[in-house]
């Protein structure tokens, strides 16, 4: 597989392809191997209107957000994105600035409880 960046010199010019080593990249090879992909959790206490849907749906185009996940049932939306390039802030930013009733953000994953101690026999 040869990928290649597309170069544009000046307005008016012709593109020209540049080759790019293969393994700068991951499988999927829009993605560099060394990003490190985050997700963060937020619980909204009312249902996003189509505005909001529509300027978080903008909100994606932002380098370094990789995908937004709404659950319904739950009030929650994930958002995966890359840390390498935004932080939590930045990201509980953007989805403010889109309009959406963030009441808390939350854990994604659950610590695992700790075990119980065994009482020595």
């Amino acid at each position: 597989m040869h990928l290649f960046r597309v170069s544009l010199l000046r307005p008016g010019t012709k593109f020209h392809l540049i080759p790019v080593p293969s393994i700068a990249f991951s499988t999927a090879p829009w993605y560099h191997s060394f990003m490190t992909t985050v997700e963060i959790l937020f619980r909204y206490a009312t249902p996003p209107s189509d505005s909001v849907t529509f300027a978080l749906a903008s909100a994606r185009d932002v380098y370094g957000i990789r995908s937004l996940r709404f659950d319904r049932e739950a009030r929650t939306l994930c958002v995966e994105y890359d840390a390498t390039r935004l932080n939590a802030a930045t990201v509980a930013k953007l989805v403010g600035q889109a309009g959406l009733d963030v009441s808390e953000i939350l854990p994604v994953a659950q610590p695992a409880p700790s075990p119980e101690p065994v009482p020595a026999s």
